[in-house]
């Protein structure tokens, strides 16, 4: 289908200047795909831009590159034969129209060159097929063979192609189809997303890097629990994260029911992602609670325990990061410790908040303390209005205490007052154990109140306790 576009999304003087030289080298070129897309949902300005000419891609570039002012340089990708240019915060990938097939152990692509239409007929949704011309004897004309315009319009994911061929040959689709619908909050059409359940397995041949990415994109939209809903509905979840699915399910025994931890979870992440852009605090929300299926147990005496989950949801993630392939680092070890820590401004929110516990909780989260409540408030998922309003109110008090104890007793980043060095000096030690109880001792007195956070206190309580293992100040 051919239909005539308003101009206006190609108004940038670029796309004139791609047209002009492809109508000098005797090619067609098109601007295709998701800027096509973004455009017709006024999704804001893209940055990143694919041309696909019926010529070399390659070619293309450099002769634009050699007209725009500073020359920028050519990134040249032979074996894809693509080409990129970045401009005036524009990124400019250009292709020449190609066919592809795959084979059965790969999503690698075999390329040939081919027509506009071999380079539609590849692409992975109807909603990425659509093409704007850049020759100046069609200009804006909006080239759409499989009513990709008309998808959005009704909010559907759908293949171009047969939709079993499309996700078979590269697996990687099934994600991105999942993700553009949590994205843009659409349906996957029931044959597709029937064709996803059957080649569900072929994900195996994905890598753990290019899976990850579509999750970072699903975690970081506007309702994730969408994309994972998905994912579960599909048979991917159990495939890439069965720790999550393990949360599902109500058991009942002896009329002592348990709350269904899986759809809880993504409440949670539906919640957070309310308050925070932060992928590292939504990763948090998603896993904060994989502990309970490996501690779940049931007592006759107190019913449903789940002890210790969050130290041992803790030490789950570095299998769960690993086996992704995902960076074990300090975005792991965030993760890790609002993990650890996801019950403590709980309990302080159940029980009055005393300043030494509030004290040990700016200690224990340091300048992560406000993600930690953050994280918090998300995980109020109850229906009943008392007490939801109740957890609020007490989440509020908590906040209030943490400012009022951080003002008065900095204890965030705690540095104690009197260092090692300055023992080691007044004591005339060497490096020892004594040390070490001493400053313990130090720190615990602050985050009880017993002292305040200042060196003179400090130094006090340091000769007091050496006094009492035995230890005599060195007068100078």
């Amino acid at each position: 289908m051919t239909q005539e576009f308003h101009k206006k999304p190609i108004e940038h003087p670029i796309f004139q200047l791609i047209g002009e030289i492809s109508e000098n080298l005797g090619w067609d070129s098109y601007v295709i795909g998701g800027v096509v897309r973004d455009y017709l949902l006024q999704r804001g300005t893209p940055k990143d831009i694919d041309i696909v000419t019926v010529g070399s891609g390659i070619k293309l570039a450099q002769s634009v590159a050699s007209k725009l002012k500073g020359n920028p340089q050519v990134s040249v990708f032979k074996n894809f034969g693509t080409a990129m240019i970045k401009h005036e915060g524009l990124e400019l990938e250009f292709v020449g129209a190609r066919r592809e097939s795959y084979l059965r152990n790969s999503r690698k692509p075999i390329v040939e060159e081919g027509t506009l239409e071999d380079d539609q007929n590849r692409r992975d949704f109807t909603i990425n097929t659509m093409a704007l011309a850049l020759n100046m004897s069609n200009f804006g004309q909006l080239l759409d063979p499989f009513n990709g315009r008309k998808d959005l319009n009704q909010k559907i994911i759908r293949t171009p192609l047969e939709p079993g061929i499309t996700y078979s040959d590269d697996p990687l689709r099934m994600m991105r189809a999942i993700r553009f619908a949590s994205q843009l909050d659409f349906n996957i059409e029931l044959k597709s997303h029937q064709a996803i359940l059957e080649n569900k397995d072929r994900i195996k041949i994905v890598s753990k890097e290019r899976i990850v990415d579509e999750l970072h994109k699903i975690l970081l939209s506007k309702r994730p629990s969408r994309g994972f809903k998905l994912m579960h509905q599909t048979g991917l979840l159990p495939l890439i994260l069965p720790e999550l699915v393990a949360l599902q399910g109500i058991e009942e025994i002896e009329g002592q029911r348990h709350k269904d931890n899986f759809w809880h979870t993504l409440e949670v992440v539906d919640n957070i992602a309310q308050t925070t852009d932060n992928l590292w605090l939504r990763w948090a929300a998603l896993l904060h609670d994989i502990g309970k299926a490996p501690t779940k147990r049931f007592s006759k005496k107190v019913g449903w325990t789940l002890h210790g989950h969050e130290f041992v949801g803790s030490k789950m993630f570095y299998k769960i990061f690993k086996r992704l392939r995902m960076p074990i680092n300090d975005k792991m070890k965030f993760v890790q410790k609002m993990v650890l820590m996801s019950s403590r401004p709980i309990v302080l929110a159940e029980d009055y908040a005393t300043d030494s516990a509030v004290r040990r909780l700016v200690f224990d989260a340091g300048d992560h303390v406000d993600d930690l409540m953050t994280l918090c408030e998300a995980d109020i998922t109850t229906k009943n209005p008392k007490k939801q309003k109740k957890y609020i109110n007490n989440f509020k008090i908590v906040r209030k205490k943490i400012v009022e104890v951080e003002e008065r007793d900095q204890i965030r980043n705690f540095q104690p007052p009197v260092s090692g060095e300055e023992i080691m000096d007044v004591f005339n030690l060497r490096p020892s154990r004594e040390i070490g109880i001493i400053k313990d001792a130090i720190k615990e007195a602050i985050l009880e109140g017993d002292i305040p956070n200042e060196h003179e206190a400090a130094f006090q309580f340091m000769l007091k306790k050496g006094a009492s293992l035995g230890l005599k100040p060195v007068s100078k």
